[in-house]
């Protein structure tokens, strides 16, 4: 493959300059390395925007100590600046759950950890506010999106608000960013079109967008689905505000018929208060149709638009099939980029997550309703995989948030459209669930027929619930057993990673996972087919320690069964606690969110590491 340096998106005046650009429309300022790839959020933005006939640049992991002059080399743009902080959460990505260090930074050049500040979200946009002031900021990815209300942080171990306040940017897009980032530039470039009498105007007499022509575009009473805006708490007009998450009838000027939350004032005095307010956060972050949420944080009204239905097919066809390099931009040759040395050959093959597990944030950005693919995206995709000069026959991953969720959805709409459960697997498989495996069986096998293509393999998670279930429709339930027996047969790399996470029931059920029994009925299926077919392979258990719930005799019966399974534990972790879980809300307040009833939680470094001592059952607990 021949590439020029105008098949990536600008990072520079100098790739500006060879595209006839002397301004860019929008530029995103990104935490991790420029990856052109459709796993990197900011790639995706970018390239959705080109698509709409903009000119987008990106700066990637600019340096924010000195004189700014990464700030500043490409200029005011046209319409917006964007901050794009990363696809992990930038606290998760530096450090561990004993707040130490990692060993590397997967999204940066050789792994370096300089590259990035903490919370590059605040750091970015309070820089482009001091150096353009009057330029609209808007944040997006997993880091605005997880604290978009009051929120836990572990690392400074305090309840923080929203991070729009801090971060005195104008506007947050929450969760997968495609249709509000769309139609923004669709409401600005309107009142381009229109010469709006708010606009401003460069030397060269181009219109340009400042906060003004942005407030009255995206902001106020046009309110754009899936965002967080901040706006001075109006006076009460009649009704009441209701803060204990109950519909209003408050009538002010930010609407009415608002879901009201406890203000952030009311949870840093009572943590019973932010429990409360989290179930409903959640509620409305699993429903098909939403309230606006609404709280109260030093002096403005966090406003929280619902989010937008989901991507239909042809739409995330859409977003995978624009023109991406697969890439990382031409400045890192000769370095490595860990976090796309996993990916490089793998393909997603749809998004979103049903499982709601409790210490799991896909649900909260991604959301529970699973987007999907056509075949023939994929399979675009993965002949253009094929034919990456480093490409040597091996599919690593064809997969998703989970592995086998691809295509499934509810068979009566009407029912999911009236549903506020955060998950469709727990504490049961809702009996409208159309769980069928056929059509990713066929994907599997599809791939697989494409000429250099010598194996595809499965990295992400396996939801064995699923393959497990009695299902009311044979067919399904002859689909889930030809599925099983493909994936161990043909996609599993020597090695299968599953995540039961934990062996006892009442920590299982805080989890919102399976019982321990599906997963010795599991590996039984497992061990029974590789015997039968002659495959030398090995199941890999995922366990989690400290989780809410979790007592060190807990952990010792977990050590127990492991050590009568005859596993030695190498895929374990301490739970850490990230903004907007169940199980970090659990943690940080005391109680449950759902129940308002205590559980207990390890919590200090001493109490975390004997539990996590319990994972290693041949070597003596440490008192």
């Amino acid at each position: 493959m021949n590439y020029e340096l105008t098949q990536w998106l600008p990072t520079t005046r100098k790739e500006m300059e060879l595209r006839g650009w002397e301004r860019a429309d929008v530029i995103l300022f990104s935490a991790d390395a420029y990856v052109d790839h459709p796993s990197f959020g900011a790639a995706v933005i970018g390239r959705l925007l080109e698509a709409e006939g903009l000119r987008v640049a990106i700066v990637p992991q600019p340096d924010w100590h000195g004189d700014l002059r990464d700030f500043r080399r490409l200029g005011r743009p046209r319409l917006w600046f964007g901050i794009a902080p990363g696809c992990m959460d930038s606290m998760v990505n530096k450090y561990t759950a004993a707040r130490r260090l990692r060993s590397e930074d997967a999204y940066s050049p050789d792994g370096r950890h300089d590259m990035r500040p903490e919370y590059p979200t605040i750091v970015y946009s309070r820089i482009l506010r001091q150096l353009y002031p009057d330029v609209p900021i808007v944040l997006g990815g997993i880091e605005a999106s997880l604290r978009r209300l009051t929120h836990y942080d572990y690392w400074q171990d305090r309840l923080m608000p929203s991070i729009l306040l801090p971060s005195g940017a104008d506007l947050i897009v929450y969760g997968m960013g495609e249709k509000p980032t769309v139609e923004i530039a669709q409401r600005l470039l309107g009142l381009i079109d229109d010469y709006d009498p708010s606009l401003s105007y460069d030397e060269t007499g181009e219109a340009c967008v400042g906060r003004e022509a942005f407030a009255k575009a995206v902001l106020g009473e046009n309110q754009l689905l899936q965002t967080v805006q901040a706006l001075p708490c109006p006076p009460l007009k009649g009704g009441d505000r209701n803060m204990s998450g109950k519909a209003s009838t408050f009538k002010g000027e930010v609407g009415e018929g608002l879901l009201f939350l406890h203000s952030h004032e009311e949870c840093l005095a009572d943590p019973k208060k932010q429990a409360e307010n989290f179930r409903h956060i959640e509620e409305e972050s699993n429903k098909l149709h939403a309230q606006t949420l609404v709280q109260e944080a030093e002096g403005k009204w966090l406003v929280v638009t619902p989010p937008y239905p989901p991507l239909t097919t042809e739409e995330l066809d859409h977003s995978f099939d624009l023109p991406y390099t697969r890439m990382p931009h031409p400045k890192y040759k000769g370095k490595r980029i860990p976090a796309y040395e996993m990916i490089r050959h793998s393909i997603c093959l749809h998004r979103g997550c049903f499982g709601g597990c409790a210490f799991c944030t896909i649900s909260a950005h991604q959301g529970k309703f699973i987007m999907s693919r056509s075949k023939e995206s994929i399979l675009r995709e993965a002949k253009a995989v094929t034919e990456m000069p480093d490409f040597r026959g091996y599919i690593s991953d064809l997969g998703g948030p989970s592995a086998n969720m691809y295509g499934m959805k509810g068979k009566d709409k009407n029912l999911c459209e009236k549903c506020k459960r955060p998950s469709c697997i727990h504490p049961h498989i809702c009996p409208n669930l159309h769980a069928d495996h056929k059509p990713l069986t066929e994907i599997y096998r599809a791939v697989d027929c494409l000429p250099g293509v010598k194996k595809s393999f499965i990295g992400s998670g396996v939801r064995y619930d699923l393959l497990l279930h009695d299902y009311k429709d044979e067919r399904l339930n002859s689909a889930a057993r030809e599925y099983t027996k493909e994936l161990i047969t043909r996609h599993v790399s020597g090695r299968l990673k599953v995540a039961p996470e934990h062996t006892e029931p009442h920590v299982l059920q805080l989890m919102r996972k399976p019982p321990f029994e599906q997963f010795h009925q599991f590996k039984a299926i497992f061990d029974r087919i590789c015997q039968r077919e002659g495959l030398r392979q090995q199941i890999i258990p995922y366990f989690i320690s400290s989780h809410p719930g979790c007592t060190e005799q807990d952990m010792a019966r977990l050590a127990e069964q492991v050590r009568d399974l005859g596993f030695h534990l190498e895929q374990v972790q301490d739970f850490t606690p990230t903004p907007m879980t169940v199980s970090t809300e659990t943690w940080y307040t005391g109680y449950h969110p759902y129940t308002l009833q205590p559980v207990f939680s390890a919590k200090t470094p001493e109490e975390k590491q004997r539990q996590r001592s319990y994972f290693f059952w041949d070597k003596k607990p440490k008192q």
